[in-house]
């Protein structure tokens, strides 16, 4: 469904993406991990048309991405939650949400709808709509950011480190939602430093060093490949499962 084929793209002249090929199949959670500067992020922000690459391209469906400006993948289907601080503090809950239906705003009766859709899934978003975003916790804020990018009606959300900063109640409340988004058919990819957490939540599985993918295959694949166990989980799975017994035990 997305694909990324030979993508290069970078910063002021320096390529950090160095040939990337990527696929994400129709309605999958695709996870991408890695060390600090893998270029993870960066995937994200050609995906969504922020950094245009200068090699390559990004397919959806059979439409060319690659090249069309940010509001112009919006169109095509393609929403993103930022890493961090991606709320107008000073603005209600419901302002907020309704900035992402910026691009369907002279369609009253198709905003109040879209409005009224993600009000049903997202509570927070009824329960707080006059609140200051800037009063909400961590987690609220992230479903609140999750929730304007639903008035566009994705077919794929891009999310950049969804546990960041957030407590393990607030995890396990995104983690749910990003299944309930696969369940209704809407293609995930995430970039996620957790490693543990991302794999978990997801179907399939990439690795990223150097700009360049270096392993991809289901999540539970990846998650249990003795390399990146060991470089990232401190351990093969059943090594790291042993050695929680025997620290039990002890």
């Amino acid at each position: 469904m997305l694909a990324l084929r030979g993508v290069v793209a970078g910063y002021g002249g320096g390529a950090v993406l160095q040939g990337v090929d990527l696929t994400c199949d129709t309605g999958s959670i695709t996870c991408i991990v890695g060390p600090n500067g893998a270029g993870k992020s960066t995937v994200l922000r050609v995906v969504s048309g922020l950094l245009p690459c200068s090699e390559g391209e990004v397919v959806l469906h059979d439409q060319r991405l690659s090249g069309l400006p940010a509001a112009g993948v919006l169109r095509a289907g393609v929403t993103q939650v930022p890493q961090s601080h991606a709320l107008f503090p000073q603005m209600s809950v419901r302002e907020n949400v309704l900035m992402g239906g910026f691009l369907i705003r002279r369609d009253k009766k198709l905003l109040a709808q879209r409005y009224a859709e993600v009000e049903a899934l997202i509570p927070i978003v009824a329960d707080r709509s006059a609140q200051h975003a800037g009063n909400l916790s961590g987690g609220q804020r992230r479903m609140v950011e999750i929730a304007r990018c639903l008035m566009l009606d994705p077919q794929v959300l891009l999310l950049d480190e969804p546990s960041l900063g957030l407590d393990p109640r607030s995890l396990g409340s995104v983690a749910e939602f990003v299944h309930r988004l696969h369940d209704d058919g809407v293609t995930v990819l995430l970039v996620e430093q957790n490693v543990r957490l991302g794999l978990g939540l997801a179907t399939h599985g990439v690795v990223m060093e150097g700009g360049k993918v270096r392993l991809t295959g289901s999540a539970t694949e990846v998650m249990n490949h003795p390399e990146i166990a060991s470089l990232y989980l401190g351990g093969t799975s059943a090594a790291t499962a042993e050695a929680a017994e025997a620290a039990e035990r002890r």
